[in-house]
């Protein structure tokens, strides 16, 4: 027997625009009714366990206690205050901490409220530190292909173009240079061959540090990073290493920048910046970065101002989520689960169809020659009783830090059944 949708349900879904989404002929998003740990229960009472952790955000499972309770605190004292001319203690005290946490001299925190605006705050920041330098005529970025750096259309244009999310837009997007990773001996060289000619051109550099997420978890080495480095300093660029999905120990280490043993000129934070509670985003700049704009000229300050950034109950959460890295084995947990995921995970080699097996930290991804019907591919997941979200040609798992063994054993088994049949 169907259980019918809940009246909420029935009545708003006429209302909403769905992310990207073909509404027309997608399947209806499922009504969720709660979340917990790494559980999704839905409005019929079925559980899912969740392979994703929300768009790689909640990396301490859903609801946790200690977050849960940090935001209520702030909550009764402060939900927002305007972050222009007033602050707060949760946005001093976060701003501090991650100075402290992240490598180098990343010392300058600009918060805003969702990713894609971090990186447009990194592009401005970029552009505007030659201008305050004096230098003219440097105002584009070397991309790299396979990145994906936000929706917004600064982020838009240092997205490959070829990645198929933005293509639409070509005649809206200013042009960037999109080129090939430096891999290897071979691709590096070219890279400062076309950095050599358009150096005078150019602002910076971004590029996914040792992951590039939404472009089909395609991963590199630490010396793709330790050659960035070396040719930005070696012809005065700006490296900025977008963290949104990499941060917060989702590859292994706190940061994949400094699992490379690289200090970016700037870095971008979102995602698992509040352990998936609430919308914040961090900006953070190099001493050098900063000093650019700390003149006495006003209109050499940095013009970007969200509404919300730097709220409060955001930043409490970040705060505790500090914390719980901080008292608790996550790196540790992080490890095991990349073990569990290469074990889980191999039967998937030598599948018909699979191209691709591969793992850093705790992401898993199964590259796929193709799929045909992703809308039933992700319906088979649901079947199995699992939330895993295919894109592309990739099935793949970025779950919570605080999985259980045996809900992660769920996970790499319903994968290899699926992809069985």
């Amino acid at each position: 027997m169907t259980r019918r949708p809940p009246a909420w349900f029935e009545a708003g879904l006429p209302h909403i625009w769905a992310p990207y989404t073909q509404m027309k002929i997608a399947a209806p998003p499922l009504p969720v009714a709660r979340t917990d740990g790494v559980r999704i229960t839905l409005a019929d009472g079925r559980e899912l366990i969740d392979g994703i952790a929300s768009w790689w955000t909640a990396c301490h499972g859903y609801n946790h206690p200690y977050i849960r309770a940090a935001v209520a605190k702030q909550l009764e004292v402060m939900p927002h205050v305007m972050f222009g001319g007033l602050t707060h203690e949760p946005a001093l005290t976060l701003a501090r901490r991650l100075a402290a946490l992240l490598p180098g001299d990343l010392n300058r925190v600009f918060f805003t409220d969702s990713g894609s605006v971090a990186v447009e705050v990194a592009l401005k920041m970029a552009v505007q530190y030659w201008l305050n330098k004096g230098v003219r005529g440097r105002t584009k970025f070397i991309a790299f292909k396979g990145g994906y750096h936000g929706d917004t259309t600064g982020a838009m244009s240092v997205t490959d173009p070829d990645e198929g999310m933005h293509k639409l837009f070509a005649g809206l997007l200013p042009e960037q240079y999109v080129l090939d990773l430096p891999r290897d001996d071979e691709t590096a060289a070219a890279l400062e061959r076309f950095i050599a000619v358009h150096a005078d051109k150019l602002a910076g550099v971004i590029v996914e540090p040792l992951v590039q997420g939404a472009g089909g978890m395609l991963m590199h080495e630490a010396a793709v990073l330790q050659r960035l480095r070396r040719l930005a300093d070696k012809y005065e660029l700006l490296l900025i290493c977008d963290e949104i999905f990499t941060g917060f120990g989702r590859t292994g280490a706190m940061f994949a920048s400094e699992d490379a043993g690289v200090v970016p000129d700037i870095m971008c934070l979102s995602k698992a910046l509040t352990g998936g509670t609430m919308a914040l985003a961090a900006t953070i700049a190099r001493d050098h970065v900063f000093a650019a704009f700390w003149t006495d000229k006003a209109d050499q300050a940095l013009m970007h101002g969200p509404t919300f950034m730097a709220n409060p109950l955001a930043c409490a959460a970040a705060n505790a989520s500090l914390d719980l890295f901080e008292e608790e084995p996550r790196l540790a947990q992080v490890e095991a689960i990349s073990q569990a995921l290469h074990e889980g995970l191999a039967p998937c080699r030598g599948l018909p169809g699979v191209k691709d097996v591969r793992v850093r930290g705790a992401i898993g991804a199964v590259e796929l020659t193709r799929i045909e019907d992703i809308k039933a591919l992700k319906a088979k997941f649901v079947e199995e009783g699992v939330w895993v979200r295919p894109f592309g040609n990739i099935v793949y798992l970025t779950p919570a830090f605080t999985i259980a063994a045996d809900d992660l054993a769920r996970l790499t088994g319903a994968i290899v059944k699926v992809l069985k049949a």
